[in-house]
């Protein structure tokens, strides 16, 4: 072996071979500088050829733009429910985007003209759809996408993540292309939870004030370095580039063409929207705004709203574009159940399908659970937190059996329980059979790993079905739970004795560790 101390100084490539092994060794992926899209693979081959089409598509669609904002409103109107005005104004604002880049994409020169970017900001409760109506734009435009919440942001230096990273983010879900990430959308969720209101005074403001000032700097234009100061990978492939005797090449995407797209809740900002248009009233119509539903005056936000819940200006007024979601009654959540193609109910359909039973739910118990859901107050999630309670007992229970259909009434929403009763009695002869079947699946299964048979008794078949339905614990689990120790056993056996079926009868089924320790004890006598 050859000792540290043999190799040359003069010889640098050897350091840039030994971190090009580390990286194959740990079996990092990396895109090299001054790489277009190109992602190295473990075993120092070329980049994956498939990776670069899609990224050409990719840039090939957007290149050649040509979706009209009725069309957008109608692909959203497939998958989210109601939200009509907010479809419209993000269905404009996105055409209007990728219309400027597809001119900037053809003209150069259209890239140097002043353009104000439309910049999203959604309002709306919990569960309404904001961030499924992104994800559907950016699906059906075919550019990267990427989400992240605006409370694990910090202030540069301190505590948490560099609003930055998100632009790294995005280059990762672009294939690590950055060609491509410079016209992808960026989501930011929980943007309110940034707002300074009433804030700190002389402290360090580490989620406020100077995440809203980095934010703006990414909405309006700037470059980012793609290695950040915990990109290990980058810099070793810096030390690397040093060693070949040149510089570092630096890594960037410009912002420019970055859709930015941010959301919340905004609770509390109704009761400043109320108090400005109930200031601006006079006489009786004062009383206009006490009035007014939170959806109502939602609609009618303005920046000095948003300035008074805690915001910059400079931050809300890049931010031109102004999106309101509303809030989701039981007619809706009925109509997000059985029209949308995201419909959570078809999540559960496919998951029972998955076990063999087809799921069946009447049209009064879905007006029910969109009820029940509306109580909630949690939006679409609220319809999974119904469909949850009631489904919890049926996946559990029925996959293990004989049935495979289950319809759902309106009475069964109250106490599915009992419909499960129900089920499970009605199908006590067929899942009798079924498990006496299990029986043999596992005696099969033993034989296979250890090359020795068991023959059940019909008697220790009826009594292990009869724990297992009594217990509500799988044949298999009982046998692997009973006989855990007689493949050992069975195997000293065989080599005392040369036995190699074995016959188990309900004492043995009843007293299995006791059977097998007598066993073993008999066949060391066999052999004296």
């Amino acid at each position: 072996m050859s000792n540290h101390n043999d190799k040359k100084p003069d010889e640098p490539e050897d350091f840039g071979k030994q971190l090009q092994d580390m990286l194959r060794t740990a079996k990092i992926q990396f895109m090299p500088f001054g790489g277009m899209g190109a992602t190295s693979q473990p075993d120092g081959g070329e980049a994956v050829p498939d990776e670069d089409a899609e990224a050409a598509a990719a840039l090939e669609r957007i290149r050649s733009f040509q979706l009209k904002p009725r069309e957008v409103r109608d692909h959203l109107d497939r998958f989210v429910i109601r939200q009509d005005e907010a479809k419209k104004v993000l269905s404009v604002a996105i055409c209007d985007h990728y219309n400027h880049v597809r001119r900037c994409l053809e003209d150069p020169r259209a890239a140097q003209e002043e353009y104000a970017k439309q910049n999203v900001v959604l309002l709306g409760p919990t569960g309404v759809g904001k961030t499924y109506l992104m994800r559907c734009i950016a699906k059906l435009i075919g550019v990267p996408f990427v989400k992240a919440d605006a409370t694990k942001f910090s202030e540069t230096g301190y505590v948490g993540a560099d609003v930055e990273d998100i632009v790294r983010d995005l280059v990762r879900a672009a294939n690590n292309d950055p060609d491509l990430a410079q016209y992808g959308i960026v989501y930011i969720d929980e943007i309110d939870k940034i707002a300074t209101r009433g804030g700190t005074q002389g402290g360090r403001d580490v989620s406020g004030r100077g995440v809203q000032t980095n934010l703006l700097k990414l909405m309006e234009e700037t470059d980012v370095n793609l290695q950040s100061q915990t990109d290990l990978v980058g810099q070793m492939q810096s030390i690397m580039d040093l060693q070949r005797g040149g510089k570092p090449r630096k890594r960037t995407v410009n912002t420019r063409h970055i859709l930015f797209i941010v959301s919340g809740a905004f609770d509390g900002i109704h009761d400043l929207i109320r108090k400005r248009v109930a200031s601006g009233s006079i006489g009786f119509g004062s009383s206009s705004a006490v009035a007014r539903t939170d959806d109502d005056l939602l609609h009618r936000v303005g920046t000095t709203d948003f300035i008074a819940y805690g915001f910059e200006p400079e931050f809300i007024g890049r931010l031109p574009v102004r999106v309101v979601c509303e809030n989701l009654n039981a007619d809706d959540l009925e109509k997000i159940l059985l029209q949308s193609e995201g419909s959570i109910l078809r999540q559960y359909i496919h998951d029972f399908r998955g076990y063999g039973i087809d799921l069946a739910i009447a049209p009064e118990a879905l007006r029910r659970i969109a009820e029940r859901a509306a109580l909630e107050k949690t939006g679409a999630r609220g319809l999974m937190t119904v469909l949850e309670t009631v489904f919890r007992l049926f996946k559990f229970e029925l996959p293990s059996t004989t049935i495979r259909e289950l319809t759902i009434d309106a009475t069964a929403l109250d106490r599915p329980d009992q419909l499960l009763e129900r089920l499970l009695k009605a199908n006590e002869t067929a899942q009798r059979a079924h498990l006496r079947g299990e029986v043999a699946q596992y005696a099969a299964r033993f034989e296979a790993a250890s090359g020795l048979g068991l023959d059940f008794t019909e008697e220790a078949i009826d009594a292990l079905v009869a724990e297992s339905l009594a217990g509500g614990k799988t044949v298999r689990g009982l046998c692997e739970d009973k006989f855990r120790d007689y493949e050992f056993g069975l195997k000293l056996i065989h080599k005392n004795t040369g036995q190699q079926r074995f016959t188990i009868n309900r004492t043995t089924v009843e007293h299995a560790v006791e059977e097998i320790s007598r066993w073993v004890r008999e066949s060391y006598a066999h052999g004296v």
